[in-house]
């Protein structure tokens, strides 16, 4: 509307004033990390890691000034300046947020980028390591991998995720049958919240401390670092990723999996992924499922273990790869033909999403019948050239079986078999036709209903989806309205995150369409 932009011309001047007079003896080092429109960078910058290109439209909402800090007092400004000329602030670690919230907003906004924020310190003899948010997944292995091959931290197996967003959201990953999430694992936190007081796990206090590991991003302040607690890996894991298609059983297969998989023992990781493939007899389109697992150690004991428990997938000795941990993890990056080095590397190359995408989630505790899976596979054939459907089941048990529901907000932990990520993606050229795929994915959601967990039908906070509710921006959010996403996402947690955000944000300074709102009295 023109009455934004008049407004948000004034608020923009004012702004950058604001931030230059905040710290006038910093006001230099504060400068090189402004971008506005009018900035030549700026768009590179905002771009640079826009990780879903449906966000990245002529109309999508862009922000007033990207904030790059390089140290907490530019963040610390930008909250100050923001909240007295009625800015709204998105933070972005790695860019990954499924619907664009770390970046888009639809009233007048500043996006302060943590990019600059991405050191990893780490102590070996005491195994912990202090991981600024701004840190890709990458590069977090990465660093404990060149002080020692035998330790890491359970994180995403995408290597560009941003471990801010991921350990704000629990953050599952390969290791966290073993070991828990990220969020299990994290033993400190530096956070800045709305009145730009800086906090420690000791001065925020233990309720705000459960509240950022799992309650998500963007709600209770910015944590700029993470005390990690660092983990063992052996000096040899053991791969197989073997392809089975509808003609090979894949349905039956598939049924089989959902009672082996969350029993293996807490060292295997196990995904199976649900894509489309020409059958090579006849070129028709069919459903293959790539059965891929990872397990720390060697084959002499893999091999037995799957032979006993899974003998109807036909493994055989040769689908048994051994490497070292950082070799699985670009095995599984798709790079396995790079050096360690891409790691370290934040663009989008590699990458498992194509560019553009709509994703959904759903937690599974009772096996589907095999019927059902049927049912499943003309909707995903259906799919057409120009849309990219792979869909992955990710086996949970293990140690989560054991973690209480109430150690941190994520509560999907006793009785959760496995969790489905369903993911439609398309190409540049088919961006006319994305609703067409959108509306695709919600009928498969549909479709999945009467499989899934109920009441409530729970999800998974980092595979952000607006479709499960969202936020009243303009006017006051109601807690009701607030809720019904909110339970999916937490269930039974959601009350005390509100108590949180209650305590510590009762203006509702953080906010977005899917943050947790105060009580309002």
């Amino acid at each position: 509307s023109l009455s934004w932009v008049s407004a948000s011309a004034n608020s923009h001047d004012d702004f950058l004033e604001c931030l230059c007079s905040y710290h006038p003896k910093e006001s230099s080092s504060i400068t090189q990390v402004i971008y506005t429109e009018t900035n030549s960078s700026y768009s590179a910058v905002l771009d640079s890691s826009i990780r879903n290109q449906r966000f990245s439209t002529p109309n999508t909402p862009k922000p007033l000034v990207i904030v790059t800090p390089l140290n907490i007092s530019h963040v610390q400004a930008t909250i100050h300046c923001s909240k007295k000329h009625g800015l709204q602030i998105r933070t972005r670690s790695g860019g990954y947020d499924f619907e664009g919230l770390s970046y888009v907003s639809h009233v007048p906004f500043v996006v302060i980028d943590l990019v600059n924020l991405r050191s990893v310190d780490v102590d070996v003899e005491n195994e912990e390591a202090w991981v600024q948010s701004g840190a890709t997944v990458g590069e977090v292995y990465y660093r404990i991998n060149e002080r020692s091959t035998n330790l890491t931290f359970p994180a995403a197996v995408g290597r560009t995720v941003g471990i801010g967003g991921s350990i704000s959201g629990g953050g599952d990953g390969l290791l966290f049958r073993k070991y828990g999430l990220s969020a299990d694992n994290v033993i400190d936190a530096q956070l800045v919240d709305a009145n730009g007081r800086v906090l420690d796990r000791r001065s925020m206090g233990e309720d705000l401390f459960w509240a950022i590991r799992g309650g998500g991003g963007g709600s209770f302040g910015i944590v700029i670092s993470w005390k990690i607690k660092l983990v063992h890996v052996p000096s040899t894991v053991t791969v197989f990723s073997v392809g089975r298609t509808l003609e090979q059983n894949a349905t039956q297969l598939l049924h089989r999996w959902q009672y082996v998989a969350p029993n293996l023992p807490n060292d295997v990781y196990s995904v199976v992924t649900i894509s489309t493939t020409n059958a090579s007899e006849n070129r028709t389109k069919t459903v293959l499922a790539t059965f891929i697992s990872l397990f720390q150690g060697g084959a002499n004991d893999f091999i037995p273990l799957m032979q006993e428990r899974f003998p109807e997938l036909g493994l055989v000795k040769e689908d048994f790869i051994e490497m070292t941990w950082i070799e699985s993890l670009l095995l599984l990056n798709g790079a396995s033909n790079e050096t360690s080095e891409i790691l370290l590397d934040r663009s989008n190359r590699y990458s498992i999403l194509p560019p553009s995408f709509k994703s959904k989630s759903d937690y599974v505790r009772k096996p589907m019948p095999e019927i059902a899976l049927q049912g499943l596979w003309p909707q995903l054939l259906e799919v057409d050239e120009g849309g990219i459907g792979v869909h992955y089941f990710i086996a949970y048990g293990g140690i989560m079986e054991e973690i209480s529901e109430t150690e941190t907000p994520f509560p999907h932990r006793k009785g959760t078999l496995y969790k489905i990520y369903y993911n439609i993606g398309w190409l540049e050229e088919e961006s006319n036709n994305s609703q067409r795929y959108i509306s695709w994915m919600r009928k498969l959601y549909s479709y999945m209903g009467p499989f899934v967990s109920k009441s409530p039908r729970e999800v998974y906070l980092n595979y952000r989806d607006l479709d499960i509710g969202r936020n009243n921006y303009y006017g006051k959010t109601s807690y009701k309205q607030a809720s019904i996403g909110g339970r999916k996402y937490f269930k039974n947690k959601f009350d005390r995150l509100v108590y949180v955000k209650t305590k510590t944000d009762p203006k509702n300074f953080f906010k977005h369409e899917q943050s947790i709102p105060p009580r309002l009295h």
